[in-house]
């Protein structure tokens, strides 16, 4: 008999050669699989619809919402494998109810204000290098933050990207996203070209030995951490109070284009969703905003009626 272990690996190879899905994905199904094999009693098939349940009542005890509903999504594609290879009769999941609310988490965005302000600071620092290093990694900084801002992408679709992946000349980038989905994203502002020129000039040597777009001082791929870091540094310099990650930049690009009435048929293209339903959260986002205008800023509210 296989066991579910031997199963999981091959499931995981076939994620990997035959649906291309990145490495995270696929890092990401292992953890969850390999949970889901320690929780239920059966090392073999058939799993019962009563060890599913428990499997499922357990994670429910343990973790958040979000985290729930991905584990239990990886488990059922695992199975939708196992039916479709032959490896089982009938889908146990086909006979589980498993929908629950969740919560809706608004995504955390940062003021135009606040973006204007952190992008000065980027920009002051290059007027006065303490170093030629400092200089070069400052110009860095600025073309991976106008970049981010500019397209809306994630940071690991940032980290990912190819020297070959953007055209400069059409000001064009090439994104490869989740699920191995492509898109590509025109760059509008001229500002943001300049620093990506720029980057690439001063960094000429560097990238004549490396594929990726952007590198760290030993010519290896940029890091999600390292640009963390990097936004925490200017954060601090700028003395912000807010605390920034990567994707608000995302979350602030969607929420913008949506209050400049950009249509969010158009927005879902560029942030690669599958769903308008995943876009949809924005406009939570935007309605809040416009409570805030209404409430704050109305000319009705300087109106005194007597």
């Amino acid at each position: 008999m296989i066991t579910l272990k031997t199963l999981t690996e091959k499931y995981l190879k076939y994620c990997a050669v035959q649906k291309k899905l990145n490495f995270k994905t696929i890092k990401a199904y292992k953890i969850d699989l390999n949970q889901f094999i320690y929780i239920v009693p059966s090392k073999y098939l058939p799993i019962s619809k009563d060890s599913l349940l428990s499997y499922i009542s357990q994670i429910h005890s343990s973790y958040q919402p979000k985290t729930i509903k991905r584990k239990i999504a990886s488990v059922k594609a695992f199975f939708r494998y196992l039916e479709y290879e032959e490896f089982i009769e009938s889908n146990p999941f086909n006979k589980i109810d498993i929908s629950f609310r969740q919560p809706i988490r608004l995504p955390k965005t940062i003021p135009a204000n606040i973006i204007q302000k952190f992008l000065c600071t980027i920009y002051q620092e290059k007027q006065v290098p303490a170093t030629l290093y400092h200089k070069k990694t400052v110009i860095r900084d600025i073309a991976v933050i106008e970049l981010l801002f500019a397209t809306g992408m994630r940071i690991s679709e940032l980290c990912s990207l190819k020297q070959k992946d953007l055209d400069i000349d059409n000001r064009q980038v090439l994104i490869f996203g989740k699920g191995a989905k492509e898109r590509i994203l025109q760059i509008g502002n001229g500002e943001v070209i300049s620093a990506l020129v720029e980057y690439k000039k001063l960094f000429e040597k560097e990238l004549a030995d490396s594929e990726w777009l952007f590198v760290n001082r030993l010519n290896h791929r940029l890091s999600e951490q390292s640009v963390r870091f990097m936004i925490n540094n200017y954060v601090e310099l700028a003395g912000i109070e807010m605390h920034i990650t990567p994707h608000m930049f995302r979350h602030s690009f969607a929420t913008l284009l949506l209050e400049a009435d950009v249509d969010i048929r158009y927005i879902q293209k560029m942030l690669g969703h599958s769903s308008i339903n995943t876009t949809e959260i924005y406009t939570s986002v935007s309605l809040h905003k416009q409570k805030e205008i209404l409430e704050e800023r109305h000319p009705r509210n300087g109106m005194r009626v007597e």
